[in-house]
């Protein structure tokens, strides 16, 4: 094997983060030292920079349809999680206590609502099914007197798997209950219209998306009730504290723009990619069961179990070649558990920890992934020569995509 640090490296992680786009690193570098003021300054130093955050607030709201007095900016988020559940519940506090959320969501929103259940208040997990999926009914089931607050991802971080947002938006306004949507990882993978969707807040990460980290937007419809989350200064209309960072804002504000005019090439330039790789996976490696819905998922999103495999040793070969995957949520690294995603969905426990993460990126091109094809079939061969796990029963029936699964 070639030295690894002569490889050509190969970056199927995007899900964890991105590169910054080159457009976007040229307009972001002169706010570091030519234009450095503070846009709450009253002078010229102030005044150059404070159109600049303007108008990447209207570049953020044109890529999702909203009004720029709508959009929020924050450090990133998982900010713009706590922001939204906390500062939903604080203000809503006198009507009720109760949140509704999936099993599946980030841990941004997870461990947040497990503070929230800290303070007294309570939360419904909702289940879902082998694909990922919630039961509609069952969320309306959930909602009592006391909820004010649900909070569904648009989409997931590990399978890729898409959430009917309009849906459970409809069901919110219904039963007149605010709705957070975590869309850090949609956002600039799929068209997003909140003239057209009735979510009242929306979750936007910058290092998804081709921006620096340290960057993101929490979308707040005008009338939605929610508290401060920082406080100590009037920035961003008195809702959040703290002196703007120009640059990150003015990178997220050309990403937005990046992202709205190649939206659908770069759909369908990820979908191929995709596809390709899934369609190369299946025909090479026996005994292998993709995780997720096949119909409605990211285009860029792949998720993969490989049977009798250990997926840590997986991720350790591929690595030997230059080629970076993920076993699951970047914010879950170093846990020995197994994936609360897949768990969620009920996979085959052999299958739990030999599942693997592709994510694209519109960097990825068709050599990536004939490289990846050209090394992954002898990488799986190899250790599951090694593997105790060999020959032991898996359930198919936990599969989401049975017909390249395993036969018994």
């Amino acid at each position: 094997m070639e030295d690894i640090d002569q490889l050509e490296r190969i970056y199927l992680d995007n899900n964890a983060t991105t590169p910054v786009a080159p457009q976007v690193m040229e307009t972001m570098l002169p706010y570091y030292m030519k234009f450095y003021g503070n846009p709450s300054s009253v002078h010229w130093a102030g005044r150059e920079v404070e159109k600049a955050v303007s108008d990447a607030r209207l570049q953020v709201a044109e890529l999702i349809k909203a009004k720029p007095e709508e959009i929020i900016f924050t450090a990133g988020g998982s900010e713009s999680d706590n922001f939204a559940i906390l500062g939903s519940c604080d203000a809503l506090s006198g009507k009720g206590s109760h949140i509704i959320t999936t099993a599946v969501e980030h841990p941004a929103v997870l461990d947040t609502c497990r503070y929230f259940e800290q303070r007294g208040g309570k939360v419904t997990y909702l289940g879902v099914d082998r694909r990922g999926q919630i039961d509609l009914d069952e969320l309306e089931q959930a909602i009592n007197a006391q909820t004010v607050l649900i909070s569904v991802m648009w989409a997931n971080n590990e399978t890729g798997t898409i959430f009917p947002v309009a849906a459970i938006a409809d069901i919110a306004r219904r039963y007149n209950i605010q709705f957070h949507c975590d869309a850090v990882q949609a956002v600039g993978k799929v068209p997003i219209d909140m003239e057209e969707c009735p979510v009242d807040m929306l979750s936007i990460s910058g290092h998804k998306i081709g921006a620096p980290k340290g960057i993101g937007v929490l979308y707040v419809r005008n009338g939605t009730q929610l508290n401060p989350y920082l406080h100590g200064g009037h920035q961003e209309g008195s809702m959040r504290a703290g002196t703007h960072n120009v640059a990150g804002i003015v990178a997220l504000g050309k990403a937005c723009q990046l992202a709205q005019q190649d939206l659908a090439k770069n759909v369908e330039h990820l979908r191929q990619l995709r596809d390709r790789l899934q369609q190369g996976i299946v025909a090479s490696i026996s005994d292998v069961c993709i995780n997720g819905d096949q119909e409605n998922r990211l285009p860029n999103t792949l998720n993969v179990g490989f049977s009798f495999v250990e997926g840590e040793g997986l991720l350790l070969s591929l690595d030997m070649y230059g080629i970076a995957a993920s076993s699951g949520s970047a914010c879950t690294s170093g846990s020995d558990a197994p994936s609360h995603v897949l768990s969620a969905m009920a996979v085959d426990k052999l299958l739990l920890q030999s599942s693997l993460r592709f994510s694209l990126g519109y960097q990825t091109t068709s050599a990536d992934i004939d490289k990846t094809l050209a090394v992954l079939p002898a990488i799986v061969d190899k250790l599951r020569a090694m593997s105790p796990m060999v020959g032991d029963e898996v359930n198919v029936t936990n599969c989401t995509y049975v017909e390249c699964c395993i036969d018994h």
